[in-house]
This record gives structure tokens, sequence and C-alpha cells, in this order.
């Protein structure tokens, strides 16, 4: 191994001092992100179902990226999915009847939202 190789891999760790032990100072180097509602499912799924790839995640300071990526792209997927959709299945005039205008739109967001689920968060 090269002398520079090996001084990459030497990390220096600090320690204090609790009782008569010595415990290292280690913390995980992740910026604090802002999920939304995506990122914060996708959590919980790799909490629940896949903690092996949470744990690692957490551990090499990678979840929150990943989450916030879970979250652009599951956003960015409804937005252009509900364009598509309403191109395909026009709204009715919300001046003239809000309540069926709420109820498709619902309807749409429903349908986008399954696909969301289904292909990024839950798998």
């Amino acid at each position: 191994m090269s002398r520079n190789m090996k001084e990459e891999m030497s990390m220096e760790l600090t320690y204090h001092r609790k009782g008569d032990y010595l415990f290292p100072n280690l913390t995980i180097e992740e910026t604090e992100v802002n999920i939304g509602k995506y990122g914060m499912l996708r959590r919980t799924f790799l909490k629940e179902h896949k903690n092996s790839l949470y744990q690692s995640l957490l551990l090499t300071g990678k979840l929150n990226r990943h989450l916030e990526e879970i979250e652009k792209a599951a956003l960015e997927r409804l937005e252009i999915q509900m364009k598509k959709l309403l191109e395909q299945n026009s709204a009715p005039s919300k001046e003239v009847n809000p309540m069926e205008w709420t109820a498709h739109m619902n309807s749409l967001t429903a349908i986008v939202e399954e696909s969301i689920l289904t292909e990024l968060v839950y798998s």
C-alpha cells in the first residue's frame, strides 16, 4: 500500500471520558433536508420492510439524500402524469360545478399516486 493510501485510510479519532471509560466521538455527517409525504413514506417503508438497506443508508450518511431524491422524483412524476391525464380526460368547469371538478381531480390524483407509490416508494 502506498503512503498516500495509508494516510487517507487512517482516521484520527477523538474520545470523551464517561466514568472510567473512553468513548469515541463518532458523528454521521449528513445534511438536513426537508422531505415531504413521499420521502416520509419511503423512510417508513425502508425502516419496516428493508431494514438492512435503511441502516446502511443511515450509517453511511446517505439516507436524507435518498429520501430527497425519492421526493423530487415523485413530485415530478405527479406533475407530468397529471398533465397527461388531464389532456386525455378533461376536467369539468371548476366555476360551473366545483364539486364535480374536485371529484374528477381527486380521482386522477389517486390514479397517479398509486403508480408513484408502487414504483418509487414501495419498491
